[in-house]
């Protein structure tokens, strides 16, 4: 009853936000102009630094599985992952993609499921992590001008104001801070040995751990994993930014990649299908507060170019 439930509130809640982002005829009618004199090498572009993106996501997996003795041909291991991203956009959450990779895994290698399970597990860890560092450097570089006083010329609401999405990203990434930091610890002094012998999940919390020291001595392909994380990060932004500069948005490298984590948090939230709709409404509110994208436009066509950003982002 809870997931059905929790499955019908981010229905209604996508398609509330999708008839937010067409149901005014005047933007659609600047979303359809914008898409006309859009420069379409950006585009080109864009797909380009994707690919790249997921091609990384590639190389971080199939180093995580090496490191567990699981060894398949880097083509197999692409495709599994991209099975795994088809369901992750799909299925109600962001984990779905995650559980069938799991299981097409056990199939192919029975005699190593939980090797299996540890290496999907720190691909989202190593991710995370990779996440973290990034999005305290760059608000740590530009928290002045994120969280600025702009008048929030959208109206009063809260919601429309940048430094609420702020805020809501740095308890976020706080809360990532200390479970990653606690998990470390747990690992490192073996603290869950301890536990009851009776306690639920406590020998696959033991794996768990013991796959922390496992990575932990395979440092290098550790460290390489996680570059290849940086890499699909900084990807990612550069494909909505070349996106961005697409539909002319005028807007300052820095600045786009420093709105990108805040945008990302946000929609990767379980509040709607894989942050369909959060994600344009963000970009609208950060892009049009803080960057006036695009400049000295009426306001129905920086709706537009907002939505259309996050739409073919």
């Amino acid at each position: 009853m809870k997931k059905t439930l929790i499955t019908i509130l981010q229905l209604t809640v996508t398609v509330g936000l999708l008839y937010w982002v067409f149901h005014d005829p005047s933007v659609r009618a600047a979303m359809a102009l914008g898409m006309r004199e859009a420069d379409y090498r950006w585009i080109a572009a864009a797909i380009l630094a994707y690919i790249i993106v997921e091609l990384g996501a590639v190389v971080r997996w199939h180093i995580l599985l090496k490191v567990q003795g699981i060894s398949l041909s880097a083509p197999r291991v692409g495709g599994l992952f991209l099975i795994g991203m088809f369901y992750n956009q799909f299925l109600p959450g962001g984990t779905g993609g995650d559980i069938i990779k799991t299981y097409l895994l056990w199939k192919e290698t029975p005699d190593k499921k939980s090797g299996a399970l540890l290496a999907v597990l720190f691909d989202r860890l190593v991710g995370l992590i990779a996440l973290i560092i990034i999005t305290g450097v760059l608000i740590f570089m530009r928290y002045g001008w994120l969280t600025r006083e702009t008048g929030t010329r959208l109206d009063d609401n809260p919601l429309h104001n940048p430094r609420f999405y702020v805020m809501v990203v740095l308890i976020v990434f706080g809360s990532s801070v200390v479970f990653v930091a606690t998990t470390f610890v747990i690992s490192g002094f073996n603290l869950l040995r301890s536990l009851p012998h009776r306690f639920p999940g406590r020998e696959k919390l033991i794996e768990i751990s013991a796959a922390y020291h496992l990575y932990a001595r395979h440092w290098r392909a550790t460290i390489a994993a996680f570059g290849a994380s940086i890499v699909c990060h900084l990807g990612t932004f550069a494909t909505f930014l070349c996106v961005a500069y697409a539909f002319r948005a005028n807007v300052a490298l820095i600045d786009f990649f420093a709105i990108m984590p805040v945008e990302r948090t946000i929609s990767s939230l379980p509040i709607s299908f894989a942050g369909v709709g959060t994600r344009e409404f963000v970009l609208q509110v950060m892009l049009f507060n803080l960057c006036t994208v695009p400049p000295n436009a009426p306001p129905d066509y920086w709706m537009a170019t907002a939505r259309l950003i996050g739409l073919t982002g």
